[in-house]
């Protein structure tokens, strides 16, 4: 198996899941573990994003203004 790495090596823990993932893991059961780990990743983003809208006082008022902005400006 050969990886590319773009901007940085795997680290000993990256390389040790794709070592386990390379087992010969039907494509249905990597999907389903593909799954998992973007339902976790979601929810530590929304964690996270629950966690800076409360230390930060957001309101949904907030959310109401900036839903209204017009952020396009006008072509010369």
């Amino acid at each position: 198996m050969t990886f590319i790495a773009k901007e940085r090596p795997i680290n000993e823990l990256q390389e040790s899941i794709l070592r386990l993932i390379d087992r010969g893991i039907p494509d249905e059961d990597l999907l389903e573990i593909k799954d998992i780990i973007v339902k976790y990743l979601s929810e530590k983003l929304l964690d996270n994003v629950d966690k800076v809208i409360e230390e930060k006082g957001i309101t949904e008022q907030d959310f109401k203004e900036l839903e209204n902005r017009h952020y396009r400006t006008k072509k010369s």
